[in-house]
Formats: C-alpha cells, sequence, structure tokens
C-alpha cells in the first residue's frame, strides 16, 4: 500500500485506536516514519480524537498514588482495620471510559473517511457515466448520417461529381452527390485532411463560361470525425471546388488553397 492510499483508507485511524494487528501496526509503522505528510495526519487525527474524547471522559479521575496516598493518611486503627467497609469505585472506571470514548472516536473518524471515500468515487462514476453517454449519443448521430447518406446517394437521378485533388494538394479528394429536383448536395470530404486551427473548408458552386464561383457552404465540425455534409445547392452548376478559407468563409476562394475541383 502507498503512502496515498494509507492516508485514504481509514487505516490511520484504527492504527491510532490501537486496534490493528501486529503485522499492520509494523508496516504502517514503517511507513509513517519515512513520510511527513502522514505523520502530521497522524498527529491530526490523535487531537481530533482528543477533542472528541474529552467531552464524554471523566475530568475528575483520581490517579493511582493519589488514591493510595488518600488511603494511608485515613488508615483505621488496628481494632477496625477488620470492619466491613463500603466498596468505592477505582480508576479503572475512568480508564475504561477513556478507552471507550477513544475507540468510539477512531470509529467515527474512519466512518466519516470511508463515507468522503464513497462520494469520491461515487462522483467519479457519475462523470464517467455522463462521458459515455455524450459518446454514445455522437456515435448514434453519426451512425445516422451515414445512413441518411446511402439512402440519398443510392436514389435515382443522383448526380456524382468526383473531385480531384489540385497543384500541392494532389494527394486530396472528395465527392459531390447532387440531387437536382430537392437542391441538396451531400458531400463526402473523407480524402480532406483536417483543416489547421482558424480555418474552414469551404465549398464552391461554380460556372465555367465566364468562370463565376459561388459559395455553397461550409465544411463545419471537421474535426469532430465527421466527414460527410449536407449542404444546399439551387445553383446551376458546371463544377465543384473546395478551398481552405479563414474561418467564417470568403467572400471569393483563395485559389493558391484549392484543394480539389470537379466538373459535372
Amino acid at each position: 500500500m502507498t503512502a496515498e492510499e494509507l492516508n485514504i483508507s481509514g487505516l490511520l485511524e484504527l492504527y491510532v485506536a490501537g486496534v490493528l494487528s501486529e503485522k499492520e501496526n509494523v508496516e504502517i509503522t514503517e511507513l509513517i516514519a519515512g513520510n511527513a505528510e502522514l505523520q502530521a495526519e497522524v498527529v491530526e487525527i490523535e487531537n481530533a480524537i482528543r477533542k472528541l474524547t474529552s467531552s464524554v471522559a471523566p475530568h475528575e479521575a483520581k490517579s493511582f498514588n493519589q488514591i493510595q496516598n488518600q488511603l494511608i493518611d485515613s488508615e483505621p486503627e488496628e481494632e477496625h482495620r477488620i470492619q466491613p467497609t463500603e466498596k468505592t469505585g477505582t480508576p479503572w472506571i475512568s480508564y475504561l471510559g477513556w478507552a471507550a470514548s477513544f475507540l468510539l472516536g477512531a470509529a467515527f473518524l474512519y466512518q466519516l473517511t470511508q463515507t468522503n471515500v464513497l462520494k469520491e468515487q461515487n462522483a467519479q462514476l457519475e462523470s464517467q457515466n455522463d462521458l459515455l453517454v455524450q459518446q454514445v449519443s455522437s456515435k448514434t448521430a453519426d451512425l445516422q448520417q451515414v445512413n441518411d447518406f446511402i439512402e440519398f446517394t443510392n436514389q435515382d437521378g443522383i448526380i456524382q461529381v468526383p473531385l480531384d485533388g489540385q497543384a500541392n494538394f494532389n494527394n486530396t479528394y472528395a465527392r459531390v452527390f447532387w440531387d437536382q429536383t430537392r437542391d441538396q448536395v451531400y458531400i463526402d470530404a473523407s480524402g480532406l485532411p483536417e483543416p489547421p486551427e482558424g480555418k474552414e473548408y469551404q465549398v464552391w458552386s461554380l460556372a465555367l463560361n465566364p468562370l463565376s464561383p459561388t459559395s455553397i457552404g461550409m465544411l463545419n465540425n471537421f474535426t469532430d470525425g465527421n466527414k460527410i455534409f449536407v449542404l444546399d445547392n439551387a445553383n446551376p452548376s458546371q463544377a465543384f471546388g473546395i478551398t481552405l478559407e479563414p474561418t467564417g468563409g470568403s467572400e471569393s476562394p483563395t485559389m493558391e488553397q484549392l484543394y480539389t475541383l470537379g466538373v459535372v
């Protein structure tokens, strides 16, 4: 057991109370001897038990020497020594009261420690459960989007436009699935790398003669693992392109950052 585990286990309280086995006492004594933090904790436990037990322990119990001296001073005459006398309480009653109070305090502190440990464990479990629920919800949403994408692309009349990598980005690619009857496009951006901080991909609808780009939207939340996007497109598109732009997009495409391009 490490010093930190010992500190939260509740064994220190039982150690101070003296109710552990000899083997446990030896092991804990060795740990405490080399750890200033544990030594301070033992002192705090002892002080706490003293405060707790002082309210229930007898305050006026006489010591054995005091009682012995009192008996000698009041020793009766010889003829009366065999006379029966009424028995009075001994200091052992006081000692037992102290011991019982001490153990009661130790048990109370141990229970308090265990309660705090359980509270901390419950808080950790609740946090883990919340994270798991979020992950399941996210995966469910992603799966639903994939199913919608498959259903969309299997419809009749869907135009598929492959977008090839351009210039310095010739190893990238994307695909556009265009439903002209509903003015919608699905963008499969699985061939694009994650954009750097402060940048987003912007999709353009192009008329070729003359060349006229029109933005149809941004590929938001790309870094969340989502690579399928749905955008509206009511334009008479002849080509599609994707550029990397500052977050929020640009009024016109940055041609030096043209990642993919494809003709309908």
